[in-house]
């Protein structure tokens, strides 16, 4: 289902089609390799390169006798061809031309994701600019911890999809090699020179080594890149879905003119995106661990990575496109709403201060221990009364931590009324953003 709504550009890599025509374009870079080693006919090495074609139904037809598509592939090319088919998968077994071809598929589909990944980082980038100092309340456990910015959660996701960027990068060098070794990647029915020659043609590099196949350790490295890269998208997807809970409400996917969120409820705005996100995010790690299971072959080889293949390639890829920007368009219209995250960030009265406190004691002779009483006591109490329903900010706007620090003895002892209200500014969590970007956003 996910393939309609990809967009062309990479949906089109992973037709039958797109198989053939990669095919193809193997066989006739080893025809135009033999001819410069002096196998190949000028000639026939122009006929081929400028003839040989194939036909989809053709093939199916074949097949349905031999029980082998390659073969059927070949036969087909050439009926398109005279006598210089001959030339045609010279000293060349199954793997060199299918694995050689499908290099060409992921390399191009895998540039495809490179450019979605990098088109995603702007969008967070952009986003985290203009939130930069926006204020609102770290949570850990699900509960408020201390004064953030939207654009430092923001700075986080960003340096977490350039991780995934540069796992991206090196799995598009270990997953663009070929290779033309022969039956058993011995080379003896073809020289090095050939496997050379082919894989500088479709600009791959040749496999160091090889038996029947390219490792598929190169394929689990790719995929377990994708799966990584669906992780840190669910992450931005659920965080997203959290913020748009009613009890939180600090951001909301954009909803449109006419869209309808409930068939029953129709005050209903939901979250459908980023869960449509975190779905396909469990699709893509999905493929990971038969990509894994797939490097372990009988031998030389055995076809039983074939099958997995001819779905974790295609809905591998097709899926991530359709993931990442479908996860963009979420960030470019996101809905961020400061005056609710500056409304979450007083809902504890004060309590997002803590620590600030408690830092200021030490300083003045008190042991940590004894800190941590007189800050928790004071805190335990606006718990008690934040869950009698006492409102979190008097009518002076103070809140209710700041009142009870104020009226206890002994931290007055320690510290002026002053120095305690200085610890309620919100300036204190925001002085490091600047550097902080710098090191992020370089």
């Amino acid at each position: 289902m996910v393939e309609r709504y990809s967009r062309p550009e990479m949906a089109d890599k992973w037709t039958v089609q797109a198989k053939y025509d990669a095919w193809l374009q193997v066989e006739k870079a080893a025809v135009k390799a033999w001819s410069k080693l002096g196998l190949v006919p000028k000639e026939d090495c122009e006929l081929i390169l400028k003839n040989a074609k194939f036909d989809v139904n053709r093939i199916d037809e074949i097949e349905r006798e031999t029980k082998h598509d390659l073969i059927a592939f070949l036969t087909s090319v050439s009926e398109s061809l005279g006598e210089e088919s001959r030339w045609m998968h010279y000293g060349m077994t199954s793997s060199d031309c299918i694995d050689t071809a499908v290099a060409l598929q992921m390399r191009d589909s895998l540039n495809l994701i490179i450019e979605d990944v990098q088109a995603l980082m702007d969008a967070i980038k952009k986003r985290a600019e203009e939130h930069k100092y926006t204020l609102m309340v770290g949570r850990s456990h699900g509960i408020h911890g201390e004064p953030i910015t939207f654009g430092l959660v923001l700075a986080v996701w960003y340096d977490e999809i350039n991780r995934n960027l540069q796992n991206l990068n090196q799995a598009l060098e270990f997953i663009s090699v070929g290779q033309i070794s022969g039956a058993m990647g011995n080379f003896a029915h073809s020289p090095m020179e050939l496997e050379e020659l082919v894989c500088e043609e479709l600009n791959l590099k040749p496999a160091p080594v090889s038996n029947q196949v390219i490792q598929r350790d190169r394929y689990a490295n790719l995929m377990n890149a994708l799966a990584l890269l669906a992780s840190s998208c669910e992450k931005i997807a659920v965080a997203i879905r959290h913020y748009q809970r009613t009890e939180v409400y600090e951001a909301e996917e954009y909803f449109s003119k006419g869209q309808k969120g409930s068939s029953a409820m129709p005050h209903k705005r939901n979250p459908v995106l980023t869960e449509n996100v975190t779905g396909l995010c469990r699709m893509i790690r999905s493929y990971a661990l038969p990509s894994m299971e797939n490097v372990a072959l009988w031998h030389e080889r055995d076809i039983s990575h074939s099958s997995v293949e001819r779905f974790t390639l295609p809905d591998g890829f097709i899926t991530t496109d359709f993931m990442l920007n479908r996860l963009k368009g979420v960030i470019e219209k996101l809905l961020v709403y400061p005056e609710n995250m500056m409304k979450n960030l007083n809902l504890t009265g004060g309590l997002v201060f803590s620590q600030r406190v408690l830092l200021e004691l030490p300083l003045k002779n008190v042991s940590r221990e004894n800190a941590y009483k007189i800050v928790q006591r004071n805190a335990m109490k606006v718990w008690n009364d934040l869950q009698q329903g006492k409102p979190a900010l008097n009518e002076k706007g103070e809140s209710l931590y700041l009142q009870y620090l104020l009226e206890d003895e002994e931290l007055r002892e320690k510290m002026s009324e002053e120095e305690i209200r200085n610890c309620f500014d919100y300036s204190y969590y925001t002085k490091n953003v600047d550097n902080i970007f710098k090191r992020v956003f370089k």
